[in-house]
């Protein structure tokens, strides 16, 4: 198998446990009276995402080279993601779930940054396609990352701030 394709299989099976993980709390957080905000974006999320993986295996060469030390920064990505996702637990989903009895996180990477996980996929977006010299797609798929993100964390921040404070 090629790196690219491999790669692109670890991140699509990561992605795909990811849901079902996601699915599983958010219907938890919903059966305990959680709310859901800005459900309309969600669609753009996903959209962008498969748009970014097919983009990977449609224009990249499945020859192209690797480069090891983006790889490494790869690596170390999915560590911070694991990081994230165990701090926030059963509180975890890809969409913006708040439980208003609850409390917003504030331990593991949170004590550092208020969304790490949205900054761990915006690096990953860029360092995945850049790791085989897909520079003008590390760009693209970073600048409709970033628009679609933007609305998605004032989104949460204003959910955030509604049931928790600031």
């Amino acid at each position: 198998m090629s790196p690219l394709y491999a790669v692109v299989a670890f991140i699509v099976v990561q992605r795909l446990l990811e849901l079902a993980v996601s699915r599983r709390n958010a219907r938890t957080l919903l059966a305990q009276g959680g709310i859901e905000f800005g459900r309309g974006h969600y669609p753009l999320i996903v959209a962008l995402h498969a748009g970014w993986l097919l983009a990977l295996v449609s224009l990249v060469s499945v020859d192209a080279p690797l480069s090891m030390p983006l790889l490494a920064v790869f690596a170390l990505l999915q560590v911070a993601r694991a990081w994230t996702l165990k701090t926030l637990g059963r509180f975890w989903t890809t969409r913006v779930v708040v439980l208003p009895r609850g409390q917003r996180i504030r331990t593991g990477p949170f004590r550092f940054i208020d969304h790490p996980n949205y900054l761990i996929v915006s690096i990953e977006i860029a360092v995945v396609p850049l790791m085989f010299g897909a520079w003008q797609l590390a760009a693209a798929a970073s600048v409709l990352n970033l628009l679609v993100l933007r609305n998605r964390i004032r989104v949460e921040n204003r959910a955030l701030a509604k049931y928790y404070g600031s």
